[in-house]
């Protein structure tokens, strides 16, 4: 297969046991693979110069603020630009169909969106509405930036349309569950974080905006910003895991499935909440008092945009 006129950008931190798995399978189509590390500490550097030289390092405060400095400060020379994260990889189906599309894509197209199959304890998680997921995760250079969100940031076109793409990322991450829960005990303070800048605007951020009959991702974030963050904190928890397990059949993706949608859809959505409960019981609701809480306690600054 001949080198594709993209680039692909891959975040790490401590990713040895997955980035050789993501990385071969782009060795054979991308004409660029950028590595942008958080200072890892295990052999994820030493295995990635293997595959390229393009090797970068920069302090991670959030995904979108350090995918953001990538697009602005790495030398792309393509013409397109590809996220993928270290735990994902591109079956040999997708990285064809890249191959048969990208060239000579016309100009009015910006963007293509491609579905992820994600893999939980060695089995795919198909039920619960958890699949197919649809992500855009290549646009041309200059097109797009990500929305700048602590959590569930989404890139943003500027112009041109999306093209759906038929083939698959696999989502494999080959790390423990002790290593999971903690990933997402961090995720849950940045998406509590998230969700109260959203409620009062500290960043004045302008956001993807959600919309029914739209993409995948806008119809999830007009369900998640008019109807789940509308419900009673703790109960909205419980009444998303009813909701992807049994009515969404998330029960027949079996006990590997029971685990991932119990911590992922019930356990992870509380956590959240009990860190909103926290925050407001210990600032109050005042914009300012939450503020200041959230930058004393989290070292996050929240900034408005200049």
């Amino acid at each position: 297969m001949n080198k594709l006129p993209i680039s692909v950008i891959i975040l790490t931190f401590n990713e040895e046991v997955n980035i050789r798995n993501c990385l071969e399978s782009l060795k054979a189509w991308a004409g660029e693979i950028f590595i942008v590390d958080s200072f890892s500490t295990d052999r994820t550097l030493e295995i990635s110069r293997a595959y390229t030289d393009k090797i970068f390092s920069h302090s991670f405060e959030n995904q979108a603020k350090q995918f953001n400095w990538a697009l602005e400060n790495l030398p792309i020379n393509s013409q397109w630009v590809m996220r993928l994260d270290a735990d994902e990889k591109v079956t040999p189906e997708l990285a064809a169909e890249l191959s048969d599309k990208l060239v000579g894509l016309e100009s009015g197209i910006s963007g293509l969106r491609m579905k992820r199959k994600v893999f939980f304890m060695g089995r795919w998680i198909k039920h619960g509405g958890y699949y197919p997921q649809w992500l855009l995760r290549v646009w041309r250079k200059e097109k797009a930036r990500y929305e700048e969100r602590w959590m569930d940031e989404h890139v943003k076109i500027k112009e041109g349309s999306i093209l759906s793409l038929e083939n698959d990322i696999i989502d494999d991450n080959n790390k423990s569950l002790h290593w999971w829960i903690g990933k997402h005990n961090a995720y849950a303070t940045r998406e509590a974080v998230d969700i109260l800048d959203l409620k009062y605007n500290f960043s004045g951020n302008d956001f993807l905006g959600g919309a029914l009959f739209k993409s995948q991702e806008q119809e999830k974030r007009w369900l998640k910003e008019r109807v789940y963050l509308h419900m009673p904190l703790f109960l909205r928890a419980f009444f998303y895991f009813i909701y992807r397990y049994l009515f969404r059949f998330g029960f027949l993706d079996g006990r590997e499935g029971l685990i991932w949608h119990f911590l992922q859809g019930f356990w992870y959505r509380f956590l959240i909440d009990a860190k909103i409960y926290e925050i407001y019981k210990k600032a109050g609701r005042g914009k300012d008092n939450i503020k200041k809480f959230i930058e004393n306690n989290y070292s996050v600054k929240l900034a408005a945009k200049g």
